[in-house]
């Protein structure tokens, strides 16, 4: 009882001494910015006190910006040193010369296949000063003083708590590539998140991309290996381009709903923020709160690296995001000077390409430097993946805009997100600083406003403008799947300008599309033409995403979810949470029960595998029919389902699997009816019976018992499932074949939150990190998130200072530089 009595004198004293060192009226949280004089040091060096509550979560309080990116880099060095460290290593461009040339990179910053290409991209942004140009642009373009005080004061907290402490995570102890870091480095990694829908997205395209054989560059020096010279198929690359982004969303993914005041138990709003992102790796989010007193206060998850707040509320509103279908890139097809082919031609007139020499140093081996090439529109690139070739021919070839390369802005838009008062606070912010880089906003507030809108970063391709100039290959990926392929040597195909846009070449804020006050505004990573079914928005450029198109199964099932919620009314946040965990199976609902009978109709109950054997499939039917329709950890027959789910679906394409087509008329409840006439279905249950009898693994076995993860020895088991079921809660688990079961889970729900206000000075929100806040085995934190994951429970969030106080875990650390 003393020792907790001593823990609140020391909180209390601390959060004294802070408000008074602050030299700003409580009255100043209304204000976008302070002037410079503020902003000082404390104590002849930088500082924070960190209130540490139940599950290790952390109150950052200091006196200013600086201070609080302290806070911040200290408190995630203290969880996750080691992820945050490799992360620096990947913008410093050296990887390979810790972890050898070809090891494959994480892809937390970038989706390069290996670490030299990795190297060659962020090596290359260093070397042209990249960051440093976009640091030196006066705000709004470029950061404001207070988000560079941010970086600033992240990287000395991240070195004093290396300088200070002991390494205990196994992954990282005694490592070499554990340094210092510099703000330059916390800029870098800002920079490499914003270009993530992009160049980044490129990064192999780029850092391979050598005019062809036989050519010379100037200077005479060798270009490389040959080029292929066949044109890519215009139909196959739009089916590839439709892929690529389809895969993406399953690896970043999310669901958000908010809810009016119309709808809720007392008139305020509410809002279910469910992200899914990486369980592991650098793109895992961390949770704290963000305390200047009289100037911000905000609650919620941060991605690693990073010394903002993205997704959270604050006293007064709540938001999430939401990974947008809007394409963050365009292309250029250069019509290059038939006497060289690193220059182009634009109205008749030659232009030089730009030529980078970037060198990477390589565990064990010699330096490799590799040329890139750039040009007026960007970085010349030889494809976007494997599947998309964009060959640089003796006559052409393909140059990227990426208008996030100029965007490092995101963290003035998540500040004056924690300083917002309400949703129209959220919607000047955005339009302010339009900072968001590839996700939609969604949120609702204590007076019982909502809003969506995408307001994202994008390059200013409208429909005129890509009618009038794509090439031959952007008329079909444009409408296809809204990658505009333009004529790069037309002048009067520039990007041009809109009046309210803070950059030249991207979409102003008055063409972003935007939905406020609806009674529910639900986004599931769809376009945004179904945020609200009886309110669908239209009108928007293609570039945004596409109208009247089939929804997911994830989309349908949540709007359904959520529209009986609204109209039912009398919401409160149990509700909220209630629907995180109800793991309804959409595909379930709408399949299963043909699934079942269409297998009690086969002859003699055998269906034949595709390995061409005979299988007894009869025990099957009876559990598909039994089936509660659920991914629960107790549900018999969903493990049957999903694995038969994945193998017909990967076998049928979605527009032959169901009998009753999409119908934009209908769009919640079309495509139905499972088409079982064909033999894919008789194959895709013998597959998956023969899978998990092999594994030893019972038909109706609990899901729980067979979809989990392991924690220090610790089996959790955890419900959700695949995008493919259209899971509100969804997992994409990995598969162990062996153990015909899911051991560990890739990538799914992730910093969960459920936030209302019943008229009282703190909001009511509940919070869960499923995989927890630290990554370091030997951490306290490291699987206790995650076992309330496993269970269903919530984290009751501690925002008020009593409430901070109170806890019965409180530990309070004096964060200092040491000088």
């Amino acid at each position: 009882m003393r020792t907790r009595r001593a823990r609140r004198r020391l909180a209390v004293a601390a959060v004294a001494l802070l408000t008074a060192a602050t030299a700003l009226p409580a009255s100043a949280a209304d204000r976008h910015e302070q002037p410079d004089r503020h902003e000082r040091p404390s104590h002849g060096g930088l500082s924070a006190v960190i209130r540490y509550t139940e599950y290790g979560i952390p109150h950052i309080l200091a006196e200013d910006h600086a201070n609080l990116g302290f806070g911040t880099g200290w408190a995630q060095a203290a969880d996750e040193v080691c992820t945050v460290a490799d992360g620096f290593v990947t913008v410093r461009g050296e990887r390979s010369r810790f972890f050898g040339r070809d090891a494959t990179s994480d892809g937390s910053l970038s989706s390069a296949r290996t670490n030299l290409s990795s190297d060659l991209f962020f090596r290359g942004v260093r070397e042209a000063g990249t960051v440093e140009k976009l640091l030196r642009e006066p705000a709004p373009r470029g950061p404001s003083r207070s988000a560079k005080d941010l970086m600033r004061g992240y990287a000395a907290g991240y070195n004093a708590w290396l300088a200070q402490n002991r390494i205990t995570d196994p992954a990282c102890r005694g490592a070499d590539w554990v340094r210092p870091v510099t703000a330059l480095d916390v800029a870098v990694r800002g920079f490499a998140l914003s270009v993530l829908g992009g160049q980044g997205r490129a990064v192999d395209g780029i850092t391979a991309a050598q005019p062809p054989a036989g050519a010379t560059a100037p200077g005479g020096a060798p270009t490389g290996p040959p080029a292929p010279r066949r044109a890519p198929d215009a139909e196959a690359t739009a089916r590839a381009a439709r892929e690529l982004f389809a895969h993406d969303d399953a690896g970043m993914g999310s669901n958000a709903v908010a809810f009016s005041g119309r709808t809720t138990a007392d008139g305020h709003g509410l809002l279910l923020g469910n992200p899914h992102y990486p369980w592991h790796g650098g793109r895992r989010f961390w949770q704290s709160q963000q305390t200047i007193p009289g100037r911000l206060n905000v609650a919620g998850a941060s991605l690693l690296g990073t010394s903002t707040v993205a997704i959270g509320h604050n006293a007064h509103v709540a938001w999430s995001h939401t990974v947008a279908t809007g394409v963050p890139f365009n292309l250029h097809r250069l019509t290059l000077d038939p006497a060289d082919p690193t220059a182009y031609l634009v109205d008749g007139r030659r232009e030089r390409m730009t030529r980078r020499s970037v060198t990477v140093p390589v565990r064990g081996g010699e330096p490799v430097t590799r040329t890139q090439w750039w040009t007026r529109y960007g970085p010349v690139v030889t494809g976007l993946g494997p599947s998309l070739p964009l060959p640089w021919t003796a006559t052409a070839a393909y140059a990227l805009h990426d208008p996030n390369a100029a965007n490092l802005r995101g963290s003035d838009t998540a500040l004056g997100f924690g300083r917002a008062r309400g949703t129209d606070d959220l919607l000047s912010t955005l339009r302010r600083t339009q900072g968001l880089p590839w996700v939609n906003t969604i949120a609702a507030d204590s007076r019982g406003h909502t809003l969506f809108t995408q307001s994202q970063v994008l390059p200013r391709i409208t429909d005129e403008l890509a009618e009038r100039c794509s090439t031959p290959l952007g008329e079909v990926t444009y409408p296809a799947s809204g990658v505009a392929v333009l004529d790069g040597s037309r002048g009067d195909c520039a990007l041009g300008r809109d009046h309210d846009a803070v950059q030249r070449g991207i979409l102003g804020p008055a063409r972003m599309p935007t939905l406020t006050d609806a009674p529910y505004a639900e986004n599931s990573n769809d376009s945004a033409w179904l945020t609200n079914a009886d309110r669908p928005l239209t009108g928007y450029e293609r570039v945004f995403g596409p109208e009247a198109t089939r929804r997911s199964l994830r989309t349908r099932g949540a709007l359904e979810d959520v529209a009986a919620m609204a109209d039912r009314g009398g919401l409160t946040v149990r509700d909220l949470q209630r629907q995180q965990f109800t793991n309804r199976a959409p595909a379930g609902e709408l399949a299963a029960a043909d699934a079942a009978k269409a297998c009690e109709a086969l002859p003699g109950a055998t269906a034949q595998g595709s390995d061409g054997e005979p299988v007894d499939v009869r025990e099957a039917c009876a559990v598909l029919a039994a089936w509660d329709r659920t991914v629960g950890t107790d549900s018999r027959g969903a493990l049957l389902f999903d694995r038969f789910w994945r193998k017909l679906t990967a076998a049928v394409p979605a527009e032959r699997l169901w009998k009753v087509p999409f119908d934009a008329a209908d769009p919640v409840r079309t495509p139905h009816t499972l088409d079982t006439g064909g033999p894919a279905l008789a194959t895709a249950l013998a597959d998956a019976v023969a899978e998990l009898r092999a594994a030893g693994t019972p038909l109706d076995a609990p899901l729980g018992e067979h979809q989990y993860v392991v924690r220090g020895g610790e089996r959790f088991p955890v419900g959700g499932g695949t995008e493919a079921l259209g899971i509100w809660n969804k997992l994409e688990p990995r598969w162990d074949a062996g153990r015909g079961g899911y051991t560990e889970v890739a990538h799914g729900s992730s910093y969960i939150q459920a936030v209302g206000w019943d008229g009282g000075r703190c909001p009511v929100a509940r919070t869960l990190l499923t995989y927890s806040q630290s990554s370091n085995p030997q951490s306290p934190h490291h699987a206790d998130q995650t076992r309330l994951f496993s269970r269903g429970k919530w984290v009751t969030s501690r925002f008020c200072e009593r409430d901070i106080w109170s806890s019965p875990e409180l530990r309070v650390v004096w964060a200092r530089e040491r000088r």
